[in-house]
C-alpha cells in the first residue's frame, strides 16, 4: 500500500501531495514543524511536542490551525492510514497561502497543515546505538532564534551534509566562545570524568528539545548529577562519554568527535542505560 499524507484537510496519496506555490512556508520559510517519534503506532512525548508546537506558533504569530484534540485525531489517523508502527510523524504548519510579500498578509489566511509518516527500522536503530557514531564540529552560523522550531534549516542542512560526507552521524555547532551549542538536529550531552551529566541550558537560544526534557527527568530519577550549562569542545573531547538526543535519534552515543576518540571509543554505561530508560519512559507515556 502506498504512503498517505494529510494536506490541508484531506488525506491524499503521498506521491500526489502538494502545496500551493505561494505557500509562505515554501517561499519564505514562514512555517514551523514538529516531529514525534512513534512506538507501536503511538506518539511519544505528546505533551512536550504539543507544548513546543504551540509556543513556536505563538512566537511567529501563527494561529493554531485546529484544537489540540483535533490535531491529535489527524496525527493518529495519518499514522493509521500508513499502517506504520515504528517511525516518525512530521507536522508542518505554515502561515498559509498569500501573494508573496515579506510582511504578513494584510488579510488573515488559514494556516497550511501537512502531516507525513515515515517508517523507522528499530533493529537498525538499536544496532547503530550499540556501535555509537562519530560527530564533526562546525562553526555556529544560524540565526538567533533557534528556540523556535522553524523550517528555516539551511545551515543545519549544510552541517548535516558535511557530517554525512565525513562518515559521521551528526554535526555539533561551536559558538564564538568555543562552546558546543547543539547538533544539527539534536541536543548535545557529555558525561564528565567525575560522572556529571552536562547539557547546555535552553536559555542560550537553543532548541528546547522534548527528548532532552524527558531525559533530564529520567536522569534525575536515577540520581545522576546534572549540570545545565555550556561546555567547550575541549571538555567534550576529554569527557568520559558523549551522546546526542532527539526524536529521530532518541539517544545516540558518540564515540568520536572530529575523528578523536571519546572515552573508550565505545558507547558508555551511562548513555546505554539512559537510552534504555528513555525508551521505556516514552513508550509508557505514548498516546
Amino acid at each position: 500500500m502506498g504512503r498517505i499524507a494529510y494536506v490541508n484537510g484531506a488525506y491524499v496519496r503521498h506521491a500526489d501531495a502538494a502545496v500551493h506555490i505561494e505557500d509562505r512556508g515554501y517561499q519564505l520559510a514562514d512555517a514551523i514543524y514538529e516531529v514525534w517519534s512513534m512506538s507501536d503506532g503511538r506518539l511519544c512525548d505528546p505533551e512536550g511536542h504539543f507544548a513546543r508546537l504551540e509556543r513556536s506558533l505563538g512566537e511567529l504569530s501563527i494561529v493554531m490551525p485546529m484544537s489540540r484534540a483535533a490535531l491529535t485525531t489527524v496525527l493518529r489517523e495519518t499514522v493509521r492510514r500508513n499502517h506504520i508502527r515504528e517511525g516518525l510523524v512530521y507536522l508542518q504548519v505554515s502561515r498559509g497561502v498569500a501573494p508573496r510579500d515579506h510582511a504578513f498578509p494584510t488579510q488573515p489566511v488559514p494556516p497550511a497543515v501537512v502531516v507525513t509518516v515515515k517508517r523507522v527500522d528499530p533493529d537498525a536503530a538499536e544496532a547503530r546505538a550499540a556501535a555509537g557514531v562519530g560527530v564533526i564540529t562546525t562553526l555556529e552560523n544560524r540565526w538567533g532564534r533557534c528556540d523556535i522550531k522553524t523550517v528555516g534549516l539551511l545551515p543545519n542542512v549544510l552541517a548535516k551534509q558535511a557530517a554525512r560526507a565525513a562518515g559521521a552521524g551528526e554535526a555539533w555547532f561551536i559558538d564564538a566562545e568555543g562552546k558546543v551549542t547543539e547538533g544539527a538536529s539534536s541536543n548535545a550531552w557529555i558525561v564528565t570524568a567525575d560522572g556529571v551529566l552536562v547539557t547546555r541550558d535552553t536559555s542560550a537560544n537553543i532548541l528546547r528539545g522534548v527528548t532532552r526534557a524527558t531525559l533530564l527527568d529520567v536522569a534525575r530519577s536515577e540520581n545522576i548529577r546534572i549540570e545545565e550549562r555550556a561546555f567547550s569542545l575541549e571538555e567534550a573531547l576529554a569527557a568520559r562519554e558523549a551522546f546526542f538526543t532527539g526524536a529521530g535519534a532518541l539517544l545516540m552515543p558518540v564515540v568520536a568527535i572530529d575523528g578523536r576518540q571519546i572515552g573508550t571509543g565505545h558507547p558508555g554505561p551511562v548513555a546505554t542505560r539512559l537510552r534504555s530508560l528513555y525508551i521505556a519512559t516514552a513508550r509508557a507515556a505514548a498516546i
